[in-house]
């Protein structure tokens, strides 16, 4: 089943997350790699594709997981959680409907 993990950064994230980006595409290659991953990116924190210093607001990943808590548990153990970027995090069922 798919799963939609959202999630919200803490304020002035952009120095943690430039750390931490490295292992967390990797772990986003390795969902893509095996067929699971269904789209991935961070929200600009304004209103432009590449927001520069004011960095992002959060993050979506759509994703295939076994369940819930196999969502959950790769989502708790993100390189971005660890590194503080993330304030909160939500994972839910996502239904895809279109395309």
């Amino acid at each position: 089943m798919l799963y939609a993990i959202i999630s919200e950064d803490v304020k002035d994230s952009l120095e943690k997350r430039m750390s931490a980006r490295p292992d967390h595409l990797a772990r986003l290659e390795k969902l893509r790699d095996e067929g699971r991953l269904v789209l991935a990116g961070p929200h600009p924190a304004v209103d432009a594709e590449t927001p520069g210093d004011a960095g992002f607001s959060g993050s979506l990943v759509v994703a295939e997981f076994d369940d819930l808590e196999s969502a959950q548990s790769w989502a708790d153990a993100d390189p971005f959680v660890i590194a503080g970027v993330y304030s909160k995090v939500t994972v839910k069922p996502f239904k895809k409907v279109l395309p």
